[in-house]
């Protein structure tokens, strides 16, 4: 049986299009995070609803992150330290970078622990929020692998990737 999957999305909450959704609707072991306030995120609320989540989910549990998510996951990893069987962070965005979400709050200061578990840091050539090499530093640092598909832009329902197979590859070797 494949565990159960934690998909936390990004800012705006990863409209229809996006790969996390239209995977979400095809796979009943996917569930998603809820927060008060999609378009101005807290991180402390953001990590709240991790952890409510992942206490109430199976045991066995693989994390799928977008953007802003993979942020708070990490923050939500190194406050509550709980075990998983892996995550797929992806699109990774430098908080100190010119096109962060001012409106996104307490997510600067970010955690460089190395996870417990396997983890996969899915990055693009083009992204405006984060760059290949900001998200190596970050896979470094959290003892994950590391993957730069190419000219993607964020990883999102604008690139166009509609159900990303090849994410869909990644998430299945960490189940």
């Amino acid at each position: 049986m494949n565990p159960a999957v934690l998909v936390v999305p990004g800012i705006g909450n990863s409209g229809p299009d996006h790969w996390q959704t239209l995977w979400e609707a095809t796979d009943a072991s996917m569930v998603r995070i809820q927060v008060e306030d999609w378009d101005n995120p807290v991180c402390a609320s953001w990590v709240e609803s991790i952890d409510a989540r992942a206490r109430s989910t199976a045991e066995s549990l693989v994390v799928v992150a977008h953007s802003l998510g993979c942020l708070a996951f990490v923050h939500w990893a190194a406050q509550y330290r709980r075990s998983i069987r892996g995550a797929l962070l992806v699109a990774v965005p430098n908080p100190n970078g010119p096109n962060f979400p001012k409106q996104a709050k307490g997510f600067s200061s970010l955690p460089l622990l190395s996870l417990p578990y396997r983890s996969i840091i899915v990055s693009s050539e083009d992204d405006p929020y984060g760059n290949p090499e900001y998200a190596k530093s970050c896979a470094d640092a959290w003892g994950g692998g590391f993957v730069n598909i190419g000219r993607a832009g964020h990883i999102n329902a604008t690139s166009n990737l509609g159900i990303w197979m090849q994410g869909l590859q990644f998430l299945n070797g960490l189940r």
